[in-house]
């Protein structure tokens, strides 16, 4: 495939002609947040999950993550940020209102928590999907110990529409193709991979930890103490994304690639098969027992942590991988925010207009294939932001080259006014120049960061986390209680419940193998292929 290259000012240019402008305006983007169910005291709740909220197996909106206390929530792909807000806050009204005395935990770092067995697993119903969907979390507390799932992070989903890839195909002299669209959602994400130390900078706001989370955890961490038992770390912004966080050292020789689609599947299928000597001894169904799924390096493509994601909806018990083969990258899933303590739906307006600049900005400008040399340096410079990011004298590998870290951060922000200048202008609104401005001033000024805001208030006081987050809780819960449904009702999420609940029972009912069956023909089915007449969907 032949494409003529162009520089970041060729293509920011093109961008601002009205036609291509406008598909700007067409942008689909959702999000996805977790949070914990706790107790009015501030302890993990050890109840299943509520039945007015429906079944976690089939709820469009409504699930659990890895434990029956770890709720998920799910918008649609919306093309405006403001109808994204609306819908977490119609979906938190609701859960809110049916979790009698509980509240929800406004941070990623979980509450106090005494040991691993205080964390339920998800329960997904009878039903061999069910089933799997339990014997692979049970599998991630085998493999990992259950307080690193009892973690809580948003993700944000975003796609750009078919219009704007045929203004994109055309641009570069290239036929507009799915094969294009996934070359350049690669591209985006390499240029992402390089620079997502900015996220957990930006938006990291987990600086400090419950001293239950480090219970019976090596780690050689300088953490300082505040209050009865918080442990935190001067200059850090995201200890969720630390090694103390989401880790694999499994994973770290998979050597995963993104600079083509095909090479990427070809590794996430191999580390689907590559045994581990790690995990062979628990059991995978041996005399009928499931303490995993398998004993190979990922029981699912699922169990990959990556910072960001390519995504393709599946089907039914469609793969991941077999998703993409057939139908190519549909959006991308950003994975490398925590959840915004100060703000009621872990997530606002502002974030999700300056990531729309971000990753568009992403795509203009050229990628370079990746090494395993600039992922181990991309790899490391998030580590040191993660840990050190407010560090005034921070610096990171750019391109070979040691730079302060708000010396680079500045240079990428001189790109994303320009960028946020054409998005004002096809919305006709000056919202998107706004969220950079005060995104840079948080580079300008650390103490303005979520993790700096967060420790300002815990070292005042001389305060714990979690007094800090049953606070905000019983805040939030209040505001919504007082808030108005905009685009559901509580009829619509009750009716919602009512069908995922039916839909569960209808999954039940129609399996027709035993379970061992089931799980030997989900693995055995042969990986999709590439035809030639996948078209772009």
């Amino acid at each position: 495939m032949t494409v003529t290259q162009l520089n970041f000012e060729q293509r920011l240019a093109a961008l601002q002609s009205s036609d291509f402008a406008h598909t700007l305006t067409q942008i689909q983007r959702g999000v996805e947040r977790e949070g914990l169910r706790i107790k009015a005291s501030g302890a993990l709740s050890q109840t299943g999950h509520p039945k007015a909220l429906g079944s976690a197996l089939t709820h469009e909106s409504i699930t659990t993550d890895f434990s029956e206390s770890l709720l998920e929530f799910i918008t649609p792909p919306a093309d405006s940020s403001k109808t994204t807000v609306e819908q977490l806050n119609d979906i938190h009204k609701f859960v809110l209102n049916n979790l009698d005395d509980e509240l929800l935990w406004p941070m990623s770092m979980p509450c106090f928590i005494d040991d691993d067995n205080g964390i339920p697993i998800a329960d997904f119903g009878s039903s061999n999907v069910g089933k799997m969907k339990q014997v692979y979390r049970i599998g991630l507390k085998n493999r990992y110990g259950s307080m690193m799932q009892a973690i809580s992070g948003v993700h944000f989903n975003f796609s750009l529409s078919g219009d704007f890839w045929k203004q994109w195909a055309q641009l570069h002299d290239t036929a507009s193709s799915q094969d294009q669209v996934d070359a350049d959602y690669f591209a985006l994400i390499r240029n992402y991979r390089r620079t997502c130390w900015l996220i957990p900078y930006l938006f990291g706001a987990s600086p400090a930890l419950c001293s239950s989370f480090l219970k019976d955890k090596k780690h050689q961490l300088p953490f300082e103490k505040v209050g009865k038992g918080t442990y935190y770390m001067p200059y850090a912004t995201s200890l969720r994304m630390s090694d103390l966080g989401y880790t694999n050292a499994e994973q770290s020789s998979l050597e995963i690639c993104y600079n083509q689609l095909d090479n990427y599947v070809r590794l996430l299928r191999d580390a689907m098969q590559r045994p581990s000597t790690r995990f062979s001894q628990y059991a995978a169904g041996e005399d009928g027992h499931w303490q995993q799924l398998s004993h190979n390096i990922l029981q699912i493509e699922n169990e990959l942590y990556a910072p960001i994601r390519p995504k393709q909806p599946t089907k039914a018990m469609e793969k991941p991988s077999d998703a993409l083969v057939r139908r190519g990258v549909s959006y991308i899933e950003v994975r490398s925010l925590d959840v915004n303590p100060f703000d009621p739906n872990g997530i606002d307006q502002q974030q999700m207009d300056f990531l729309d600049v971000y990753l568009v900005t992403c795509l203009l400008m050229p990628s370079d294939e990746l090494t395993l040399d600039t992922i181990a340096t991309a790899r490391e410079n998030m580590n040191k932001v993660v840990l050190e990011g407010r560090d005034p004298e921070l610096m990171l590998d750019n391109d070979g080259h040691q730079v302060n870290m708000r010396t680079w951060a500045g240079e990428l922000f001189d790109k994303f006014d320009k960028v946020a200048a054409v998005f004002d202008q096809a919305h006709n609104t000056g919202q998107f120049s706004e969220a950079v401005a005060a995104q840079r001033a948080k580079v300008t000024d650390s103490a303005k960061t979520p993790s700096g805001q967060i420790l300002e208030i815990l070292l005042k006081d001389d305060a714990d986390n979690s007094a800090l987050g049953l606070l905000l809780a019983k805040e939030y819960a209040r505001a919504y209680d007082s808030l108005d449904y905009t685009h559901l009702t509580q009829q619509d999420f009750e009716a919602m419940a009512t069908t995922s609940l039916q839909a569960q029972q209808d999954v039940e009912s129609a399996d027709e193998e035993d379970f061992a069956t089931f799980i030997k023909n989900y693995f055995n089915e042969p990986p999709a292929k590439k035809t030639p007449d996948r078209v772009r969907r």
